[in-house]
């Protein structure tokens, strides 16, 4: 089930800025962070990627793509109908092939020094012939930013952490968390959520299209998400959650892309200089 395609979401008139915001990458290079993310898809050998951007924007988006190898197919999402919609949108470039998600709004950083995180979700799919989402262990004061997963510890011989997937809630409280989405061998108060990167079947883009069809037939105004179409995948077949070794870092939140930038530099080749430099920053603020 290892995908070939990937399909990024960018369209949210939130965030639609926030993928052409520059940053310098752990190389010392400055890039926008759309470059960033198409870079770490193109570690895992995706070349065809499609992004849903805002009416208008498509232009920008290549243009702040030039110096990346992948072969670029812009779709825009006319109409603000959610998330769920969005990602829709891809259902003929998917042209019903398994595919890599992600997000405009997280970077991506790897705990592992010889693998991407996208590599890392790739490899562990095409192990376990399943559809997957990567995950991270959460506190409970901070998983209303993000879906969760409550599922089981699956057994596996390598290096990897898996679990199957139950249940999907989209941004539940601590105390819904509690009640619903426990996971076996994770510390008290912590929750599996979504890393923001995803190998899906193309059966999860069928449920959406159907949900959109349903909402236009009624007139139902209420965007339509992902998590619920996730929870749905979760009972009609397979469905796994891969631990990533390595952190995603949230941009859109306050103080988002100051702490990815920082996240960037210490992870980086000139961290010895940055920590010199934070050091006496806070040694001026101080006195």
């Amino acid at each position: 089930m290892k995908p070939t395609k990937a399909v990024l979401t960018a369209a949210s008139p939130d965030h639609r800025t926030l993928a052409l915001q520059k940053l310098v990458d752990r190389d010392g290079r400055e890039r926008s962070v759309l470059e960033i993310l198409l870079r770490e898809i193109h570690s895992a050998a995706i070349e065809d990627v499609c992004v849903i951007v805002h009416p208008g924007d498509g232009e920008a988006y290549r243009q702040a793509t030039e110096r990346v190898p992948v072969r670029l197919t812009m779709i825009e999402q006319a109409e603000k109908r959610g998330y769920g919609h969005a990602l829709s949108l891809a259902k003929d470039f998917v042209a019903g092939q398994p595919f890599l998600h992600t997000v405009c709004d997280h970077l991506f950083l790897s705990h592992d020094p010889e693998r991407s995180c996208a590599q890392q979700l790739l490899e562990a799919t095409d192990r376990e012939d399943c559809a997957l989402s990567a995950v991270q262990s959460t506190r409970e004061t901070d998983i209303h930013h993000f879906g969760a997963v409550a599922g089981s510890l699956l057994p596996t011989e390598g290096p990897d952490t898996l679990y199957e997937i139950r249940n999907v809630v989209e941004k539940p409280t601590p105390t819904e968390a509690e009640q619903r989405l426990l996971v076996p061998g994770l510390r008290a108060g912590r929750y599996l959520t979504f890393f923001g990167m995803h190998v899906l079947p193309p059966l999860v883009l069928e449920l959406l299209q159907q949900k959109v069809e349903a909402a236009a037939a009624t007139g139902d105004p209420a965007p339509i998400q992902l998590s619920p179409t996730l929870a749905e995948l979760a009972q009609q077949q397979q469905y796994g959650a891969l631990l990533i070794r390595g952190e995603r870092h949230h941009i859109s939140m306050k103080y988002g892309l100051f702490f990815t930038q920082l996240a960037l530099a210490l992870n980086g080749s000139e961290k010895a200089e940055v920590l010199t430099e934070l050091v006496e920053l806070m040694a001026r603020t101080q006195s």
